[in-house]
């Protein structure tokens, strides 16, 4: 066949070409387009180009990612040793360092989670801390605003050693008047006297002693509870049962008299009262080895006060839990009752 451009036509297409568009052309003259067709492919066209760009710009970013995570991936398997942190794959730092370089420093006791430095000095380092962690540190406690004592944190108190009764001094003991319902309360403080810090691991004791009419075999002592006779103590969530003291920090235990019965009165009359007066005869208790000499000016066992009232009173000793020291405070006009008391307070 020759293709030459002297056979060719209109168009540059051969006679059969030509004949092959015209049957075309009139295969189709009578097809029309339905309605809306038009409108159709000005929306359709658009459509499909945004979505094949948006194809394209999720490959470009999936492949962006893998050539970013792949990377990273390999360098983190590649990191060794046992401070490898490889579930942070952005960063590498991490992976390397370790958070064992970040151990305190001598003198300092800063961290650096990712700080360099050779196997040799990571190993001096962890020694180091490990030599260091058997004695307290600066940051062992929360110091208060008025200097008087430390409250601890938990490992202040595992690190400082306990109290000793040399450590532990200038006890102090005060009480108040009695309130309305006739309950005296009162506080024994108890000071580190010592040069070291030292921890309180307990509460220490406190017992009473009965005087003059006091019923010891009726009364008792008891903790310090929400909502007990004793409203006027603290609230039982301040106590503390460890406390770190530093020197010259001091720590308080309160207690409150609340009486259940007052003092009994004479009925005999002894004094020559109403009720009976002097014997006309001598009694036979009435001899020079019960009454000593001067007569009025003597102390019998049991005084009696202006009203009548047998004399009573408690001391009431608080001893920490060192064993020493020793702290007394009495309350008078006391004979039966209880002692509520409270733990360890940290001084505010």
């Amino acid at each position: 066949m020759n293709h030459g451009l002297d056979d060719q036509g209109f168009e540059g297409l051969d006679p059969d070409e030509l004949a092959l568009r015209r049957m075309l052309h009139q295969a189709v003259q009578d097809i029309e387009p339905r309605d809306g067709t038009l409108d159709h492919l000005r929306r359709a066209v658009p459509a499909r180009r945004a979505r094949k760009r948006q194809a394209a710009v999720g490959m470009a970013a999936a492949a962006l990612f893998v050539c970013t995570a792949v990377p990273a991936l390999v360098h983190v398997s590649s990191s060794t040793g046992p401070d490898a942190n490889p579930s942070i794959a952005g960063h590498g730092a991490a992976a390397q360092g370790g958070a064992s370089e970040g151990g305190s420093t001598e003198g300092t006791g800063s961290t650096s989670a990712g700080s360099t430095g050779s196997a040799e000095d990571k190993g001096k380092g962890g020694s180091e801390k490990d030599d260091k962690g058997a004695g307290p540190t600066p940051s062992s406690g929360v110091v208060d605003d008025s200097t008087d004592g430390v409250y601890p944190s938990a490992t202040s108190a595992v690190a400082a050693p306990v109290c000793t009764a040399t450590q532990l001094g200038s006890a102090t003991a005060t009480t108040g008047v009695p309130d309305a319902t006739g309950a005296v309360y009162g506080t024994f403080r108890i000071t580190n006297v010592s040069t070291a810090g030292c921890t309180v691991g307990g509460a220490g004791a406190v017992t009473p002693l009965a005087q003059g009419a006091a019923d010891a075999a009726r009364m008792s002592v008891a903790a310090h509870t929400a909502g007990d006779a004793a409203a006027g103590l603290p609230d039982p969530a301040l106590e503390v049962p460890q406390l770190v003291l530093e020197p010259g920090a001091a720590y308080e235990v309160r207690f409150a008299w609340v009486p259940s019965e007052t003092c009994p009165t004479d009925p005999g009359g002894d004094n020559g009262g109403e009720t009976g007066g002097p014997s006309p005869d001598p009694s036979p208790t009435d001899d020079p080895g019960t009454t000593p000499a001067g007569g009025d000016t003597g102390t019998s066992t049991q005084l009696m006060t202006e009203d009548g009232t047998k004399d009573g009173s408690v001391v009431v000793s608080y001893t920490a839990e060192a064993g020493s020291p020793t702290v007394s405070a009495t309350v008078p006009n006391a004979c039966v009752g209880t002692i509520y008391r409270t733990g360890v307070l940290p001084v505010s």
